[in-house]
């Protein structure tokens, strides 16, 4: 695990974040992951947590690689940008159709309400309020426990489906800050999860040690284009729920720190490609 301890070290200081970025792309994501049980066994079945923004469906589609049988669960939380609920209709729809290998592998779908969460207080991601930042850094788009309320719901549900991995988009890289992203916040709820419903449950999150760019990347190595052009055109990421502009990276206002972010890897990318 040398090599998740260096990487580690590097996130810690942002001005090492350029060299960590160039570890990335020199050792594979399995490698970075290995520590959380990235390659379990083939026959088991996950649950994905699928917003239908970017990250998520790179997990989605990373787990119908992985798993014989994948389950899918999103959260209608209030959230501002509420499109993301139509399109992981659509994503769901076409996913499968990227492998022949998928086709049969999606298994329920459940769309939970969550609405309680927009009430225990305002921010940005569930109200009209400006995006602002706080002396930290961290963005008022930051919902406290809701990662938190998302794994435990779906650890419920998968109890009664018995499966026993669930996976999520997040990570700790190129993020705004979320407390409820980082690894150690997401293994520890692995832990307390497992204890309290006595069950071995695995928490997977395939992107946590990978910046944005990588995460096209990835995305490309398991659907190749037609992935990539799914992410493109169906898929939403933008805070405040802008869909009237397509550009290279798909839909979004270009302005909030999601459409940053996601522009800004999507760029890198294709440079990345360019130099190759």
């Amino acid at each position: 695990h040398q090599t998740l301890h260096i990487i580690k070290a590097l996130q810690a200081h942002s001005p090492m974040m350029a060299l960590y970025r160039g570890l990335s792309t020199l050792f594979p994501t399995e490698t970075v992951n290995q520590e959380h049980n990235i390659h379990p066994d083939s026959d088991a079945e996950a649950m994905v947590l699928f917003s239908g923004g970017q990250d998520s469906t790179v997990c989605l589609a990373w787990a119908l690689k992985t798993f014989s049988r994948v389950h899918t669960i999103g959260f209608d939380y209030g959230q501002r940008h509420a499109v993301e609920l139509e399109c992981r209709k659509q994503v769901l729809s076409n996913i499968e159709s990227i492998h022949q290998q998928w086709a049969g592998r999606l298994g329920d779908d459940q769309l939970i309400d969550m609405s309680f969460i927009k009430s225990l207080g305002e921010t940005a991601m569930t109200s009209e309020a400006a995006i602002k930042y706080d002396a930290t850094g961290l963005p008022n788009t930051f919902v406290p426990g809701r990662n938190v309320f998302f794994f435990t719901t779906a650890a419920a549900v998968a109890y009664r489906l018995d499966v026993h991995n669930l996976v999520g988009g997040m990570c700790e890289t190129d993020y705004s800050g979320y407390p409820d992203c980082r690894d150690q916040s997401l293994q520890q709820l692995a832990k307390a999860l497992s204890l309290s419903m006595d069950s071995d449950l695995s928490i997977h999150t395939p992107l946590m040690w990978i910046d944005k760019a990588a995460t096209w990347s990835m995305a490309y190595d398991i659907g190749g284009q037609k992935l990539i052009d799914l992410i493109i055109e169906q898929t939403h990421t933008c805070y405040i729920g802008d869909r009237t502009t397509l550009h290279d990276w798909g839909y979004g206002c270009n302005e909030c720190p999601a459409c940053e972010l996601r522009a800004n890897g999507y760029t890198s990318w294709r440079q990345g490609q360019s130099n190759a």
